[in-house]
């Protein structure tokens, strides 16, 4: 019984601890979007700045 109370909070936490780094990869690639779009928008006006 003691065994099986191990494994299930054991399995909670790695289902809680793997959440939160999808949760994190999810941030990264909004944050990098985000990077990317500003980078471009940024050149755009530049380059209509030498016209």
């Amino acid at each position: 019984m003691r065994r099986l109370t191990l494994v299930s909070i054991a399995a909670v936490f790695a289902v809680i601890t793997l959440s939160a780094c999808a949760n994190t990869i999810r941030g990264m690639g909004a944050d990098t979007a985000n990077t990317v779009n500003a980078t471009q928008s940024a050149g755009n006006r530049v380059a209509k700045s030498t016209y």
